[in-house]
């Protein structure tokens, strides 16, 4: 993480996070009210009741929530749910707990990446719908929009190799116009119906829902789409720091609430409008139309990689905390450890994207499968904090905490009716992953078991009676082990079987520590005539440069050996668990080890 300076550090920091954060809830307007006012009559009663629900989810949900509980909640500048997982379990005592909380965590995350390909097709698709009010495009055919939307998600999916640190210069002054321009479109349409500022009184909320029942009920499962994005407030906090980001959504929240006040008001004045920001725009100034609809594309375009960039490092934190497979990761920046790419996610999810843009054609019928993810993960996050307050110094958070979480399960129970109207696609595309942390952790657990590894004190016994018949290899050998007093089957294969020794055996491990930064190595010498062992202690989001910590070490290796499993097995899940396994990238290929040194040992297994 940078720590900026100066001048640099305040505004620097707010125009950086609004580039990287606020895409995703800074686009929420586009499409938000035009749904709800679809299911809903467009009288003054309504329109301020729907106002206030906006408002006072903003506060609650994004305000409270993030802002100000989840982002006091970070370790070393990180956070998610994966730090809160992290947090957790340093508190807690019984297993049962322990598992219970990576239950969590695993749903928490599942949800998060399943949002990651709904958050890009609503966006882009909601965008560009806006063509249609271009005069000559009103009868624009919605495969045309559709294939509008998929080149752009290809484009932007494309350059992701790039980094976004390269173009997060750039993303921060175009989304500080875009903020610009809805608070001013929002203040002109106020002037015409100020009366529409009452809404800001939670008491219009209250008798919206206590004089439309149930329906009004289950309007806040369209009411949550103003919030969408604000949980990439804490997810996002390891890329520019805490401070930055609270400061940035101060402005962010002023922007979104008097842009909605806006479009509530030209509702009240048009009540029969669509797409409703659209309308406003171009009833107030129609020869700057097509700049604001190519400056809210190009808003689209930065909340899409946003949300991209947060499946990054998600993805990342899963692999080194060892929640899912080893995958191939690129390092696209020299400064920010948190700027990753990584191949095999981004093509699934341009994959993804497209397929969903093409399976719900329109926006608003998105918006039908939208808010199920969120809020799960809302939920999620709410009970953990919840969890944490109630084990820590600040206890008198913990009502605070409970009354957030309450108000998170009344919003994830009023979106359980989008199930059957597209709603379990959301459930489909987290199960995916779901389904792959579950098979992956088990299955390592099952192999390690199956390895049956053997103890250093026994595989001292013969090690030096091999060693002592002095027909050692000149150099160095470097034997990769899991953890450092215990020997994998591939070293007693190698040394006690083929008798493959050299002068100096060293045995590499690499642990990963529940903090996100910090690299620490021991090397422990003498462990047997010849047999050293190195050990190196690493941050879940630290980049470890194994080679390099050698040199440092004056670990000069002829040679690389490590373990490759044959698993042999007739159980379907470890059958997956197997293909998994091949398909991914092993230990040698992630740490990205000089290919020329390395020998492969290969063992059967039996699970």
């Amino acid at each position: 993480m940078t720590q900026q300076h100066g001048g640099e550090s305040y505004w620097g920091g707010i125009i950086k996070s609004m580039g990287l954060v606020f895409g995703d809830i800074g686009t929420s307007p586009i499409y938000t009210l035009t749904v709800i006012m679809a299911l809903t009559k467009p009288d003054a009663e309504h329109v301020l009741g729907i106002l206030s629900l906006i408002v006072w989810t903003l506060i609650i949900l994004v305000t409270v929530e993030y802002a100000w509980l989840a982002m006091s909640l970070g370790r070393k500048g990180e956070g998610g749910t994966i730090v809160l997982k992290e947090i957790l379990v340093r508190l807690l005592k019984s297993g049962r707990q322990v598992a219970f909380v990576g239950l969590l965590s695993f749903l928490g995350v599942s949800l998060l990446l399943g949002d990651g390909i709904i958050t890009p097709a609503i966006s882009i698709l909601s965008a560009v719908e806006g063509m249609r009010l271009i005069p000559g495009m009103e009868d624009l055919a919605q495969g045309v929009l559709i294939l509008v939307a998929a080149i752009i998600a290809v484009v932007l999916f494309i350059f992701q190799f790039k980094g976004t640190d390269k173009v997060a210069g750039a993303f921060g002054p175009i989304m500080v116009v875009w903020f610009v321009a809805l608070t001013v479109s929002g203040l002109v349409s106020i002037i015409g119906t100020p009366a529409v500022v009452e809404a800001v009184s939670p008491h219009h909320a209250i008798l919206f829902l206590k004089h439309n029942g149930l329906a009004g009920f289950f309007v806040l499962s369209e009411v949550i789409l103003c919030a969408t994005g604000g949980e990439a407030l804490y997810a996002d906090m390891g890329h520019l720091g805490r401070k930055p980001i609270i400061r940035a959504w101060y402005f962010v929240f002023v922007a979104l609430v008097i842009n909605y006040l806006g479009q509530g008001a030209f509702i009240l004045r048009n009540p029969e409008a669509k797409n409703i920001l659209f309308s406003m725009v171009k009833s107030q100034v129609p020869l700057l139309y097509i700049p604001f609809l190519i400056l809210t594309i190009m808003a689209t375009i930065i909340a899409s990689q946003a949300l991209i960039s947060g499946v990054f490092s998600i993805v990342y934190q899963g692999i080194t905390t060892r929640i899912l497979p080893l995958m191939k990761v690129d390092y696209t920046s020299t400064h920010l450890k948190s700027q990753i790419y990584i191949g095999s996610v981004n093509w699934s999810l341009l994959v993804s994207v497209i397929f969903i843009m093409i399976l719900f054609q329109k926006s608003e019928n998105l918006a039908a499968a939208y808010g199920l993810a969120v809020t799960g993960t809302m939920f999620i996050t709410g009970m953990m904090m919840t969890m944490i307050f109630s084990r820590t110094t600040k206890k008198w958070k913990v009502p605070i905490a409970l009354v957030v979480t309450a108000i998170d399960l009344a919003y994830l129970i009023a979106n359980l009716h989008k199930l059957p109207h597209g709603g379990y696609w959301s459930l489909i595309l987290a199960s995916i992953p779901l389904a792959v942390m579950f098979i992956w952790t088990r299955g390592q657990r099952a192999l390690y078991k199956a390895l049956r590894p053997l103890d250093l004190e026994t595989f001292l016994l013969s090690y030096e009676q091999i060693y002592g018949k002095g027909h050692n290899i000149p150099g160095t050998g470097l034997f990769f082990t899991r953890e450092a007093p215990v020997v994998p089957p591939y070293v007693i294969h190698c040394i006690i079987r083929s008798n493959i020794i050299y002068e100096r055996n060293v045995f590499v491990s690499l642990t990963r520590t529940d903090e996100p930064f910090g690299v620490k190595t021991t090397l422990t010498k003498g462990l047997g005539t010849g047999l050293d062992s190195f050990e190196i202690r690493a941050g879940y989001m630290e980049l470890v440069d194994i080679e390099k910590l050698l040199k440092k070490s004056a670990i000069q290796e002829k040679v690389i050996f490590y373990g490759i499993e044959d698993i042999s097995t007739n159980n379907p899940i470890w059958r997956v668990f197997s293909t998994i396994k091949r398909q991914t990238a092993n230990f040698v290929q992630f740490n990205k080890l000089p290919s020329s040194k390395l020998q492969g040992v290969v063992t059967r297994v039996d699970m």
